[in-house]
């Protein structure tokens, strides 16, 4: 198959979806690899190493969405991305559709076949979306503690106190890989960390793993607002797969929080888990809503873009060399964990918590499949 990896041009994103070593394993495969030139030098690789690995370099996007036959990508396609994409093409990314309602149905609209690394599923677990979701877990408390330094807008707190001096008090909620890296980095900073979740059985391993300064709540509304006036810093770190988050803390809540208080919402990719939440950048990341700094940027990992090209070509690579080899039609036919991250076929979507968001018909892929 002709793979192709155009350069990501969404607002300071300096992931690329596929590293040298990705490259070569493919090549290797008998598949036929092109890279938009420089698309690599955010995360660190020259077009010569993807020469090296045996990859062609093409000039610009527009030859690399025309001549491929999959793209392989890291973000959800931009409106240009949109109009080059064309019938019967595969497209592997991170969609977040049911955030977004004009991306679905521009997607749709192009009859390629979608394939969303974030709803990928092996049991209960979403391997294509943990490497990010860590990446993001310890960057939230990175981003909050430099925003609770008053130069920043913040109340001007250290998250870890000093002796004689009481620690921070941090907030997550969701108990899932993001919210456990989070309170890893918080808790070993010092802060004293509240972890909210639904799950008993979550939160009962939790208890067991975290550090003493880290405590379960089960999650309310109720226990939510009450712990939200001690709260220096808030973390959103909820998910439910293919589907928008659930907003837990409503805009009159934030005046129960004190004044320079931080939110970093992570789940703002899926529509966010804060109300006053909305998707920000690299470039202008914060906003201040109520006195509260809002941090809400839709791609964090890609500050740190070696760390998260490394990561993410780890977990991406199996399913690339999976769909590659077998085509979108037998790949979710013969394979049940390919099925579950085909989210648009041929015109058609196919991921039902994607057309609940919107209230839009859909099929299974399996379904759909049998007729490509």
């Amino acid at each position: 198959m002709i793979l192709g990896i155009p350069k990501e041009i969404k607002v300071l994103e300096a992931r690329v979806a596929l590293t040298p070593a990705g490259a070569h394993t493919l090549v290797g495969a008998g598949h036929e690899v092109l890279i938009e030139t420089t698309a690599g030098n955010g995360s660190g690789f020259s077009d010569q190493e993807y020469v090296h690995a045996g990859a062609k370099i093409l000039p610009n996007a527009d030859e690399v969405w025309m001549q491929a036959e999959m793209i392989i990508k890291v973000k959800e396609p931009q409106p240009v991305e949109i109009a080059r994409a064309r019938p019967g093409q595969t497209v592997f990314t991170y969609f977040h559709f049911a955030a977004n309602r004009a991306l679905t149905e521009g997607m749709i609209a192009t009859g390629a076949h979608c394939f969303a690394y974030e709803t990928l599923e092996v049991g209960r677990h979403l391997p294509l979306l943990t490497p990010m979701s860590e990446v993001a877990g310890r960057m939230s408390v990175q981003e909050g503690a430099k925003y609770l330094q008053a130069p920043q807008g913040g109340r001007g707190v250290l998250l870890g106190g000093l002796p004689g001096v009481a620690p921070s008090n941090v907030a997550i909620l969701g108990g899932g890989v993001v919210g456990t890296q989070a309170a890893w980095m918080a808790a070993g900073l010092g802060a004293n960390v509240h972890i909210f979740d639904v799950d008993l059985e979550r939160m009962r391993y939790l208890e067991d793993v975290m550090p003493k300064n880290v405590t379960t709540i089960y999650s309310s509304r109720g226990a939510i607002r009450e712990i939200l006036p001690h709260t220096d810093l808030l973390i959103g770190a909820v998910l439910i797969t293919g589907a928008r988050a659930p907003k837990l803390v409503g805009q009159e809540d934030l005046k129960l929080m004190p004044n320079g208080s931080v939110i970093v919402d992570v789940a703002v990719d899926q529509g966010g888990c804060i109300e006053t939440c909305k998707p920000t950048t690299h470039e202008e990341p914060t906003f201040v809503i109520d006195g509260v700094v809002h941090y809400c940027v839709a791609n964090m990992p890609g500050a740190v873009p070696r760390t998260s090209t490394f990561g993410l070509t780890n977990a991406t690579l199996p399913y690339v060399m999976q769909l590659a080899a077998l085509g979108p039609k037998n790949a979710v036919l013969n394979d049940q964990r390919m099925a579950t991250c085909a989210n648009a076929l041929a015109g058609t979507l196919t991921h039902e918590a994607v057309a609940k968001a919107f209230n839009m018909d859909w099929a299974p892929a399996t379904e759909v499949a049998v007729n490509l």
